[in-house]
């Protein structure tokens, strides 16, 4: 049994370690992606199939149940372990994406800014953004770099932003883009006074929302660690056999998923209460309303 389950530990880490560190091409954009999908763009992720990453999750859920049932010999707190260990990868891509949106939201500004020096230089639209590749802040010049070698091979400037925007899967940058995008098709000579209104409205935007964050950090914290604490009770039970034993009786076992449903039932509604308005992603190749 020991080598059995040092095996599938050994497997686990190595199918864990192949899907985050070894390079892939990355995966055309499709119209109509899941959740799934949505979620491991945002976070960066987009060369992982969302099928390796429901596979990671589902086996962090065998490997923490056959380790659960091992040492509690309790089925429904194997269950509980398995359902919270198949999160921990949906958590952890959940709080990249915020990491990443947050440090994209601070690049934004400074490539607004790049885009206006350079088109007041007399540096072509197409061009400019193309050299944000080289000029443009470090979280945001992977992306452009892609974005000029796709330019220079199709041409096409619209249809080059339109895959932009699906490789960076940032709300803000659809409404950089899409105003890019515009600007191009109507022309004029307005633009650089346009982009500089954009940085100008891009920071005090950042500036309010980094402030109401600040604020709503104590109701985040609070709502993680009221849900926490019963479970971590619960971990140091199992060093006690005849206690954790209990629930496995169909009463331990009831009074278990009751725990669990007020719990996610608590921390979504807290969540919810204490959660800022989320910008939604705009003009978005899955809707069918790029050009």
């Amino acid at each position: 049994m020991g080598a059995l389950l040092g095996l599938g530990v050994g497997l686990g880490l190595l199918l864990i370690w192949s899907a985050f560190a070894l390079p892939r091409a990355p995966r055309p954009p499709a119209r109509g992606r899941g959740r799934v999908d949505e979620l491991l763009a945002s976070a960066g992720l987009a060369a992982v199939s969302p099928t390796s990453f429901l596979a990671l999750c589902g086996l962090c859920a065998a490997g923490v149940a056959v380790a659960a049932q091992l040492a509690t010999r309790t089925p429904p707190i194997t269950l509980v372990a398995a359902v919270a260990a198949g999160s921990v990868p949906v958590a952890i891509a959940r709080g990249r994406a915020r990491r990443r949106q947050r440090e994209l939201a601070e690049a934004w500004p400074e490539a607004v800014d790049n885009l206006a020096s350079a088109v007041r230089a007399g540096m072509g639209l197409p061009e400019a953004v193309a050299g944000l590749a080289t000029r443009g802040p470090e979280p945001l010049q992977p992306a452009f770099a892609v974005f000029a070698a796709d330019f220079q091979a199709s041409g096409r400037f619209s249809d080059s932003l339109d895959r932009l925007k699906d490789r960076l899967a940032d709300p803000v940058g659809d409404r950089v883009l899409e105003g890019l995008r515009v600007a191009r098709e109507v022309g004029g000579g307005e633009l650089g006074r346009l982009l500089r209104n954009l940085s100008a409205y891009l920071r005090e935007e950042l500036r309010t929302r980094a402030e109401l964050e600040s604020r709503q950090a104590w109701t985040i914290n609070g709502a993680r660690l009221a849900v926490a604490a019963p479970w971590i009770v619960l971990l140091v039970l199992c060093f006690q056999p005849e206690v954790i034993h209990r629930y496995a009786t169909a009463s331990g076992a009831l009074v278990l998923l009751a725990g669990a449903v007020v719990c996610v039932v608590a921390y979504r509604l807290m969540m919810r209460i204490g959660r800022l308005p989320t910008e939604g992603r705009v003009l978005t190749a899955d809707e069918g309303t790029s050009p």
